[in-house]
């Protein structure tokens, strides 16, 4: 039988800006670790990549807000990010980072391959420029008002209330970042990707990926319809990769696009990963296609924000990589498994507001299993999800404690004061002996089906159900009584929970990989293979698949055993939700006028006259149908009937209700607004929200009639 192709997977490179916060674990890293962690213990060839994305415009943003170089922000947070992702037990076969030597050679090499085989077009057009800071500003460098729901924050290439994608042009009263000052457009020049001549290859290619998750192919989906537009790959910036030597024009000056060179990352990380195995072409196993034709394959965990960044853009160009070079093929993604997004305690994560939970910190106050396992249930797969401080406890307390833990410690306890601490012989079993072990043969299979289809939260109930199971037998056979009454029954009941305790240390080793190896030094399991990076690891008999058979041989010596799980007292809680707390309110302490909890007022807006009220057409409307948008994940699609007619208005909402909360209610509506394109659909109005001061949106109601004016 030929063996299973190559496995390169690789999580998106956090910006290193800043610290880690758990909603970025629960996005590309431990949803990844899981599943490599898994592969591993089925002994595949798999390699895991990241690193440092350093050329983000947010870096340099930070870096010239304090007075700083970018290399000296990076080298800040560089370290912190690795170190915390070591402590969560991240195992990656490498973590590497961007301004590395040989990711600047291999991304220029990239895009040098690229220009010379005429794959770019070059355009000079105007755009904006900050006269005071003297820097032609990215997307990113520009906040203004959306034109679409008046959010007076939006970014230029984005508004996050809404989820409408924009250009810095859209913006009303735009302003620069870096001074404040008004932006003004200059002439420049960049190197551009026709991104919409590889539309049909890249829906012909979309086409063969019916498995992707359904946000996946929605927000693909989205993209085409809108049409592929020209895709600049260079950009005005004192910080990021050069635009290599050899590109004739104006290219002084000029870096690459961070989504030209940020992908190329996992590239350049294989390439220093491979030179580490003393095997500097080793990378080319997992990247291109081999002479036999056997495929890696390449799997890019994200966030869903950055979804159209590795299932179009990188795609199109490896696509036209390959097109340029002869006798190498670089594969395309195989699987691009995105998660939404994690909420903190009812609100969207934010530092500016200090609404965060920092990964270093929460590691300095629980074990990491523990983070790992609270974070494994709640991972946003399907829809955003939410970390709240008391389901933590709950998780912990109520399952890795009260199941898990106490299954463990019974059959041990047990075993240490009936048999010797050894393991007992199974003779003569009964009906339930047999059945919980032939149970116990499936598992692994189960188990592994759900990590092979990238649903990880069914992985981990599948792991705990084999511990519910474990206590279920081991209540049912009461060994307390049948230790006098049937010595036997009681030894065979000891056998029979060592083995399912010793399937538990290999099959939870994915989630719970610390708590894993101390079960198998209390059991004295050995020859298990690892599940993190060692070249010897496919030589150990004990893998995934013989998880589901008995692991302990009658008379096997048990080591020490110990409690595997403390509970959390609600003062360690407590102290959590206080700390979250106190740095919000010293986040909005810093402007607006503070309350009692110290959460900010926004001020007010500049003085109108009634005039300019009077513009405005207010009417009730009554929401008759309300349904997610289908290309956008904060939008919501409503049929709001006005009395007189009936519109269809989109609503940047989404994230704070679903639509039943909305149907049938009596809500008022900008009725005069211009009708405005979203994602495909036209939104003719706008409804009237009312935003707290921790950021939820509710709808202003009433109890006019449908189509009754609001003065």
């Amino acid at each position: 039988m030929a063996a299973a192709a190559p496995i390169l997977v690789t999580s998106a490179l956090p910006y290193v800006n800043g610290p880690l916060h758990l909603g970025h674990v629960v996005g590309a890293y431990l949803p990844a670790d899981l599943y490599v962690r898994y592969q591993r213990l089925k002994g595949r060839d798999i390699v895991f990549v990241c690193g440092s994305d350093e050329h983000g415009v947010a870096i340099l943003i930070r870096a010239m807000r304090e007075g700083v170089a970018p290399q000296d922000i990076v080298d800040r947070y560089h370290p912190l990010v690795r170190d915390a992702f070591e402590a969560l037990g991240i195992s990656f076969d490498h973590y590497g980072r961007t301004t590395s030597a040989v990711h600047h050679e291999t991304s220029q090499d990239f895009f040098l391959t690229l220009e010379q085989a005429g794959v770019f077009t070059r355009k000079t057009d105007r755009q904006l420029f900050d006269p005071e800071a003297g820097l032609f500003l990215a997307d990113r460098f520009i906040r203004g008002t959306c034109p679409v729901c008046s959010y007076p924050e939006a970014y230029g290439d984005q508004c996050e209330n809404c989820g409408s994608s924009l250009s810095p042009k859209d913006l009303i009263e735009p302003k620069s970042v870096l001074s404040g000052a008004e932006p003004v457009e200059r002439e420049t020049t960049h190197w551009y990707l026709p991104l919409g001549d590889l539309q049909p290859r890249l829906q012909e290619w979309i086409v063969t990926k019916p498995d992707w998750k359904p946000n996946v192919l929605g927000q693909i989906g989205s993209w085409f319809n809108d049409g592929l537009a020209d895709r600049a790959m260079t950009r005005d910036l004192p910080w990021g990769v050069p635009v290599p030597d050899g590109v004739e024009g104006e290219a002084e000056g000029k870096v690459l696009y961070v989504w030209f060179d940020a992908p190329i990352g996992y590239l350049s990380i294989t390439k220093e990963w491979a030179a580490e195995q003393s095997a500097p072409e080793r990378w080319r196993r997992y990247w291109q296609v081999h002479e036999d034709g056997t495929t890696p394959q390449l799997i890019h965990f994200i966030g869903k924000d950055n979804i159209v960044f590795h299932t179009l853009i990188f795609p199109a160009l490896l696509m036209r990589l390959n097109d340029a070079i002869e006798g190498e093929t670089y594969v395309l993604p195989a699987q691009v498994p995105a998660n939404e997004f994690l909420n903190l305690e009812g609100q969207k994560f934010s530092t500016s507001r200090g609404w965060a939970v920092w990964l270093h910190e929460a590691l300095e106050a629980f074990p990491a299993d523990m983070l790992r396992y609270a974070l494994a249930t709640t991972l946003p797969e399907s829809k955003d999800a939410d970390f709240v401080w008391a389901d933590f406890q709950t998780h912990v307390n109520s399952e890795l404690a009260d199941v898990l833990g106490n299954f463990v410690n019974r059959a041990l306890s047990f075993a240490q004061r009936f048999s010797g601490n050894v393991v007992p012989a199974l003779h003569g079993p009964n009906a339930a002996d047999r059945a919980a072990l032939a149970t116990l043969a499936d598992f692994p299979a189960r188990i592994g089906a759900a990590y092979e289809g990238f649903r990880m939260r069914e992985a981990v109930q599948e792991t705990m159900g084999l511990a519910r199971l474990g206590n279920k037998y081991f209540n049912d056979a009461e060994p307390w009584a049948t230790r006098k009454t049937d010595p036997q029954a009681c030894a065979n009941t000891i056998h029979v929970a060592l083995q399912l305790c010793a399937s538990l240390a290999v099959l939870m080793d994915p989630v719970l990989p610390h708590s894993a190896a101390e079960l198998r030094a209390m059991l004295n399991l050995h020859d298990v293979r690892s599940s993190t990076p060692d070249p010897f690891a496919g030589e150990t008999p004990i893998g995934w698949d013989r998880a589901g058979q008995p692991l302990l041989p009658e008379g096997h010596e048990l080591g020490e055993s110990a409690i595997l799980f403390a509970k959390i007292e609600d003062e360690a809680i407590d102290a959590q939700r206080a700390l979250l707390e106190r740095r919000a309110a010293e986040a909005s302490g810093e402007e607006g006028t503070s309350t009692e909890s110290g959460a900010p007022y926004e001020a007010l807006k500049d003085t109108i006259g009634f005039d300019d009220f009077t513009r405005l057409d207010l009417r009730v409307g009554r929401v008759v149908a309300a349904e997610p948008h289908p290309n956008a994940d904060k939008l919501l699609r409503l049929d709001v009937d006005l009395g007189f007619e009936t519109r269809q208005v989109l609503a940047g909402v989404r994230m704070h209700m679903t639509p039943d909360e909305l149907h049938g209610k009596h809500v008022i509506v900008v009725a005069n607004l211009a009708p405005r394109s979203i994602r495909g659909l036209e939104s003719q109005g706008m409804l009237l929200f009312a935003e707290n001061r921790d950021g939820q949106l509710i709808p202003v109601l009433t109890e006019g009639e449908p189509g009754g004016v609001v003065r």
